[in-house]
């Protein structure tokens, strides 16, 4: 199974230690992950602020970057939503207008082997317990992107609550 990570340009850019922490993460639960060089932002950025057009390039380099892959794993739910909600849609009106360019080749296959972490975590490898110990009170805030796009159910709630130490409490609501 060749796995990638997608840490994401604002993990990259913000946050790099929740990369390295994924990549530990999979490598305990025995996952070889690379880092493709090629990687860059989903287009999101672009796709929400109205210059849809320029994501184009966009999707073509994410699909080239991790054509190589059998999954493509990311600490982001809204990355991923990007990926799997709106490639498809991209590539869709490129063809309608004209300029598929490839577009929708690079959304085929780039959409069905991206997974958000707690997806690939619970689907894929079928863990719901990654030995975790965290002894403090958290409460779980399921995000509009993994809820609505992704479907991502108790999939979060689940691994939160194998945590050794750690008090979930209901957020009110969620």
């Amino acid at each position: 199974m060749r796995v990638a990570l997608f840490v994401t340009c604002v993990n990259d850019l913000l946050y790099p230690d929740t990369g390295r922490a994924v990549v530990t993460l999979l490598e305990r639960l025995g996952v070889e992950v690379d880092f493709p060089a090629a990687q860059t932002c989903c287009g999101q950025p672009q796709f929400n602020t109205g210059y849809r057009h320029e994501t184009e390039p966009l999707v073509r380099r994410y699909a080239a970057a991790f054509d190589a892959y059998d999954h493509v794993v990311t600490p982001s739910g809204s990355c991923a939503a990007m990926v799997r909600d709106n490639y498809p849609r991209i590539a869709a009106k490129a063809v309608a207008e004209g300029r598929d360019r490839g577009l929708t080749e690079a959304a085929a296959s780039a959409v069905p082997k991206t997974y958000e972490l707690t997806e690939f975590l619970v689907d894929v490898l079928g863990v719901t317990d990654v030995g975790a110990y965290f002894p403090h009170t958290v409460t779980y805030h399921p995000s509009c992107h993994g809820l609505r796009m992704l479907g991502l159910g108790e999939r979060p709630r689940r691994l939160l609550e194998a945590v050794k130490g750690l008090e979930l409490r209901e957020l009110e609501g969620a």
